[in-house]
């Protein structure tokens, strides 16, 4: 949600004469919550029932504008809430207390990892039971309710546990502005006894709530551009690199404007794919250190001074903490800070503003793209293949390649997909998820759920290798249920492909399933779903004919058998050099 964006839309009235706003006649906090969900742009909540949120949950359904989700578990109710948040800016997820709530902190972990303002409801005890000696179900026996409280205040940038009317209204409303402004989940806790009960704080219709816009210190502002400019301009061949927290800085479109007038060369990191437009002419790919793109990873570090906005270096990222860059050329852009080689640095400097008022200044510099087209030497296509020959996964993403268009969105799993969906070039305007900082197995099935629910305007193609699918297979059943068209490509090449590579054991081989078997007894007659097995590229191209064809109206669910040994050459430098790291012995004290 952008700062300083009103978040209100009409009320409802259901008479002809509507109640005043403030008018408490029917005000109740179930009602309010509901309001304040649609506000902020949330129209589907994932939830899994239990019996201290079924009357939250009563009020939720009671909302025209909210659409009640339900999923088959806690995890992917969260991992949706994340998929869903990552296309509206927005996403919630209901669950009941501890037993619930223990569950769906994994992927509450990993939202706030991505930074994405999740909110996150549970349906706490009775108020009554709040300081008693009671002991309740759903709990580790102990006469003490604070664990779920306890587990969520390092996940959650806010949690309100709301057991008492008077301050409920104060307790919600601030837990969910602090989660747009902040853009991280939020816990709220809400006593199982108290949704529907009226309380003179509740407006019949709330107040829509704003959010005071975050402005630049102006100083500092000018401070930093005079600085980066002077640094800038005096460089031979800058280039700019764009990272993950383009998105929670908002400055997506800044960073095109400063690309655009500064003639530099843009890369962007891996876990910031989808952020930068790959159709700009200055694109130059993937700066992943030893597994950048072809040319790109050569051209950044060679340049004399680099930008990067918004990074997140790890040790995924930096492959094993390998990056050739130096800390004395490089301009680094947080969402509110400016670092500037190995000093100065200004503080409450915004990204966007930054950026923009940084695209005035510099003067055109066009050395490093033409480096790169001199030294361009465009990829090698994959071979042709015998009818028979085995398909291999090079050749399944060359078909991929082909099917993504403004209309289409990638989501890539954790694992090998995260390498062969990064070599994709995205058309404009086509979405691209992945969870490169928390990596969780299994996030895609859940939030291509949350995703495609947001966005109905695209159709998503999701990339899940069959160890992951394993993790969270069972949500194909609400996909099924919401009428969602999504491509699934299962590729099946028997175990945990990304970890043989950092390191192999008997560990990473698993059972093997009939995968569309099992998406067929969970489909069972129900709604529309249709899957395919594919082993070569003949049997590919039929069934991506027939999933954009005669079957665009149903779930698509494509098993691909891949050989075991069958990775991008990227997982295997990544691979050893993420396993040297892991191995490397304690220093001597």
């Amino acid at each position: 949600m952008e700062a300083g964006h009103k978040i209100g839309s009409s009320a409802h009235p259901t008479s002809l004469h509507p109640p005043v706003r403030g008018d408490a006649s029917s005000g109740t906090l179930g009602r309010h919550l509901a309001r304040r969900l649609v506000e902020i742009g949330v129209k589907d909540v994932f939830s899994v029932p239990g019996d201290f949120n079924l009357t939250l949950l009563d009020h939720l359904i009671a909302e025209p504008e909210l659409n009640l989700v339900g999923c088959c578990n806690e995890l992917n109710a969260g991992y949706a809430a994340d998929g869903y948040a990552r296309a509206k800016g927005v996403g919630a997820c209901v669950v009941t207390f501890t037993v619930g709530g223990l569950s769906v902190l994994n992927a509450i972990a990993g939202a706030y990892s991505e930074n994405l303002p999740v909110i996150c409801i549970v349906g706490g005890p009775n108020s009554n039971d709040y300081g008693t000696n009671r002991i309740l179900h759903h709990t580790i026996g102990l006469p003490d309710f604070s664990q779920e409280l306890r587990c969520f205040q390092t996940i959650t940038c806010a949690q309100a546990v709301v057991n008492n009317l008077d301050d409920a209204h104060e307790l919600l409303d601030t837990a969910i502005s602090t989660a747009l402004k902040e853009s991280k989940p939020v816990y709220i806790s809400i006593g199982c006894n108290l949704p529907g009960i009226p309380h003179p704080t509740f407006a019949r219709d709330p107040v829509p709530f704003f959010l005071a816009p975050k402005v630049s210190n102006q100083l500092g502002l000018e401070a930093a551009v005079e600085a980066t400019a002077n640094f800038l301009n005096k460089a031979v061949k800058p280039v700019l690199v764009g990272g993950p927290k383009l998105r929670v800085a908002n400055a997506k479109d800044a960073f095109v404007e400063l690309a655009d007038a500064c003639g530099y060369p843009i890369a962007v990191m891996p876990s910031g794919k989808g952020l930068v437009p790959e159709h700009h002419p200055h694109f130059i790919g993937t700066y992943w250190g030893a597994v950048s793109t072809s040319f790109c990873g050569e051209i950044v570090e060679s340049a004399d001074a680099y930008v990067f906005a918004g990074p997140i270096f790890n040790d995924y990222s930096s492959v094993g903490y390998s990056l050739l860059i130096k800390k004395d050329k490089a301009i680094i852009v947080q969402p509110n800070r400016v670092t500037i080689g190995n000093g100065p640095s200004f503080g409450w400097v915004f990204m966007a503003d930054f950026l923009s008022a940084l695209a005035r200044k510099l003067k055109k510099n066009t050395t490093a793209v033409e480096n790169y087209q001199r030294i361009f030497v465009p990829p090698g296509m994959p071979l042709k293949h015998g009818n028979d020959e085995p398909l291999r996964v090079n050749v399944l993403f060359k078909h991929i390649q082909d099917m993504l268009s403004k209309d289409s969105a990638v989501i890539a799993e954790t694992g090998d997909s995260w390498f062969n969906c990064q070599k994709l070039h995205l058309p404009e305007n086509c979405g691209y998820e992945f969870q490169m900082q928390y990596g969780s197995i299994g996030w895609s099935v859940g939030a291509t759920l949350g995703y495609a629910q947001a966005a109905k305007d695209k159709r998503v193609i999701a990339c899940i290798g069959d160890g992951s699918f394993q993790v969270t297979a069972q949500d194909i059943s609400t996909m099924i249920r919401c009428g969602q068209k999504s491509i699934i490509f299962l590729i099946n090449n028997g175990g945990y492909t990304i970890e043989v590579e950092i390191h192999d054991g008997p560990y990473n081989v698993i059972k093997n399933w009939n995968y569309t078997a099992f998406v067929d007894a969970i489909h069972n007659g129900e709604g529309k779903c249709w899957t395919a097995k594919v082993r070569t590229e003949d049997e590919l191209i039929d069934a991506i004919a027939a999933a954009t064809g005669e079957k665009k109206d149903s779930l698509c669910f494509i098993e691909v058998f891949a050989h075991k040994d069958d990775t991008s050459k990227e997982l295997l430098e990544w691979g050893s050099r993420v396993s040297s790291a892991n191995s490397r012995p304690p220093n001597p004290q």
